[in-house]
C-alpha cells in the first residue's frame, strides 16, 4: 500500500523524469496493490502533472484499487484539470467499477476544530481542585 498526496506524486514524477529514471518510479508505483492519492482537487495541475497523474491511474484499471479523496464534485474537476479530454478520460478511469463514497460538504478537521474548541470553553469554565490544594484547604 502506498499513500500520497497528489502534489507529492506529481512531484516525485516530474523529478524522476528529470533524473531520467520516469519508467522506473512509474513501475514502483504500478507494483503497489492499493495507493491511496488525497487532496486530488485541492491544487491545479500543469498538463504534466494531469498527465501523469491520469498515467498511473490508467496503468491500474482493471488491475490493481485505487482510493482517490478530493474535495471537488466531478463536475468541477476542469477547475483542476483544464485539458476536458484529460479530465474526463480521467475521470473515465476513476469511476470504472468504483466505489464513490462521498462524505458530505462538511469538513470533519472543521468539526474536529470546533469540537475541541467547545471542549476547551466548557473546560475553562470548570474549577479544578488538586489534591494537595484539598489538604492545604482543611
Amino acid at each position: 500500500m502506498r499513500f500520497a498526496t497528489a502534489a507529492a506524486l506529481i512531484n516525485e514524477l516530474v523529478e524522476a523524469k528529470h533524473q531520467l529514471q520516469l519508467g522506473r518510479v512509474l513501475a514502483r508505483w504500478a507494483r503497489y496493490d492499493l495507493i491511496a492519492i488525497d487532496e486530488v482537487g485541492y491544487v491545479p495541475l500543469a498538463e504534466v502533472g494531469a498527465e501523469f497523474l491520469f498515467q498511473v491511474i490508467a496503468e491500474r484499471a482493471e488491475k490493481a484499487a485505487v482510493i482517490i479523496t478530493t474535495n471537488l464534485p466531478f463536475s468541477e474537476w476542469t477547475q483542476v484539470i483544464p485539458n476536458a479530454r484529460l479530465c474526463k478520460a480521467l475521470i473515465d478511469r476513476i469511476t470504472d467499477r468504483a466505489h464513490i463514497i462521498e462524505t458530505g460538504a462538511e469538513s470533519y478537521r472543521f468539526r474536529r476544530t470546533l469540537e475541541k474548541r467547545k471542549g476547551r470553553t466548557s473546560m475553562a469554565n470548570m474549577t479544578y481542585a488538586t489534591p494537595a490544594a484539598e489538604k492545604r484547604d482543611s
